[in-house]
């Protein structure tokens, strides 16, 4: 944990440009053909509902509030403990999805509102604490300066989840965006990427593109779910600029399958772009996208998933363990450096 919080994401993301410029050193990266793919990377939470985010944001702040107390900071400021009020509520709210009828989804929202009247009285409580704990006289302790400053972040958090609840009950549904999913994960966001078996994820977007040989030579990782064709030619540009040599062809799926990307990796130098296009095409574009080396590229192209899926079985990707989205771009750059040490290491012999 200290060497996460110490190193930091650009760290990690320098170590990675030094394995592969020592791999380039000794002829081992070749960038004739590249591909690139995005994915999920789930953040650590469980599926976010606004009971629950309220629920567990009551307890937080409450136990915040007991720590402070207790360490002789506000000790006379009145707080109540509502948390076994909001778990009761909570518990109302399973029993009645049970019913499956519009009856129990009218019950559900009822108890949804007043959840989140509670967590607004727990809210406005724990912001008196907070203001008359940082009145003290004496100077805090350090271990009380970070408790003033959790339970500030805490108290943010449950009101941006209080507001969006209250759009959600007034048949508003919030942007997802903007949508806050986690109590300790404030960077994690809802994401859609037509998985039939999980339609909704929560966390981030990661991209990785790969060359012939299975090394990742560039990838990244942003908040939410990013348009995925403006990415691929600045990845493109930084292999080109980390390796030192224009690739003779990029293949990707339909998701970078603008013109706009074709011009752009013409722009960088690259001899054949083989990206399918949405919908239908004209009759000179079906005539390039049926060429033989287009094919062939598109076929090459779905070794994507599996270089994807060996990132997330044995690399970490399929859910970061630490939170944010720094947190994130050091679990998975950690990920991209030991999948391309091993990559390395089997060319070496």
């Amino acid at each position: 944990m200290k060497l996460t919080t110490r190193i930091g994401p650009d760290t990690i993301a320098a170590l990675n440009a030094e394995l592969i410029a020592a791999a380039v050193d000794r002829g081992l990266v070749d960038v004739s053909w590249l591909r690139a793919d995005t994915t999920v990377v789930p953040a650590n939470i469980k599926y976010p509902t606004d009971s629950g985010l309220l629920t567990k944001g009551i307890a937080k702040i409450t136990g915040l509030v007991d720590r402070i107390q207790s360490a002789g900071a506000a000790g006379r400021t009145v707080f109540d403990d509502e948390t076994p009020a909001a778990r009761q509520a909570a518990h109302r709210i399973g029993s009645k999805l049970r019913r499956r009828n519009e009856t129990a989804k009218e019950e559900v929202l009822m108890i949804t509102g007043e959840l989140a009247v509670l967590a607004e009285t727990v809210c406005d409580q724990a912001k008196r604490v907070l203001r008359n704990a940082r009145r003290m006289r004496d100077r805090p302790i350090k271990r009380l300066r970070r408790m003033l400053a959790d339970l500030d972040a805490a108290i943010e958090a449950v009101a941006q989840i209080i507001a969006q609840t209250r759009l959600r009950l007034s048949g508003v549904t919030p942007a997802g965006k903007s949508r806050r999913v986690s109590l300790h994960d404030g960077d994690a966001r809802p994401i859609r990427k037509g998985s039939l078996k999980n339609p909704t994820q929560f966390g981030y977007t990661g991209q990785a593109t790969d060359n012939i040989d299975g090394i990742v030579l560039d990838y990244e990782i942003e908040p939410g779910m990013p348009p995925d064709a403006p990415r691929l030619a600045p990845a493109i540009r930084r292999i080109i600029d980390a390796v030192g040599q224009t690739p003779d062809a990029v293949t990707a799926d339909r998701g970078y399958g603008q013109s706009s990307v074709d011009v752009a990796l013409d722009d960088l130098g690259v001899d054949l772009v083989a990206v399918l296009r949405k919908g239908k095409v004209s009759a000179r574009r079906h005539a390039i996208e049926t060429g033989d080396s287009f094919v062939e590229l598109v076929k090459w192209r779905t070794g994507s998933e599996g270089r994807i899926a060996a990132l997330k079985r044995q690399h970490g990707w399929d859910r970061t363990r630490l939170a944010g989205l720094d947190g994130t771009r050091i679990w998975c750059g950690w990920g991209v450096l030991s999948h391309n040490l091993t990559k390395i290491a089997s060319l070496t012999h």
